[in-house]
């Protein structure tokens, strides 16, 4: 099922089903999508550890601010997951749907801008989650 979609940098992406390029709203497919969902877990549990062990150890409350680059890289590979894109290869104008480690380029230069403001908006995003989770956690009497 092919999921119709306008493109512009402003508008949310559309998760696309069909398991090809479109140009600001899928550019990987489930090999791909599945390495960025694990790296999301991996970032995850990271980020629960390190807050554990930062409370275990009666560190500064400011050092929890670390979670900012865990969180937002968990943030990251989950945001790339669920909507079928890939921060990166946007930026580098290419997408993959077979095996990981293999790319194609992207042809249309309209096609790069695009894959480059939806990389940009991924990008922004899982900055923003990040610092939310860690000045949370910076702030919380733990």
């Amino acid at each position: 099922m092919t999921a119709r979609h306008t493109i512009s940098p402003l508008t949310p992406p559309t998760i696309v089903d069909s398991g090809e390029y479109r140009a600001g709203s899928c550019n990987i497919g489930p090999a791909e999508i599945a390495q960025r969902r694990m790296f999301g877990h991996i970032a995850l549990i990271a980020s629960v550890a390190i807050l554990l062990a930062l409370v275990f150890l009666q560190a500064p409350a400011w050092t929890r601010l670390v979670l900012v680059i865990t969180a937002g890289g968990s943030a990251s590979g989950y945001l790339q997951a669920r909507f079928h894109f890939c921060a990166n290869f946007g930026s580098r104008g290419v997408y993959n749907f077979g095996a990981v480690g293999a790319v194609d380029h992207v042809a249309s230069s309209e096609d790069r801008a695009r894959d480059r403001a939806r990389a940009l908006q991924i990008g922004l995003a899982s900055l923003a989650i990040g610092l939310a989770v860690g000045i949370v956690a910076a702030i919380l009497p733990l």
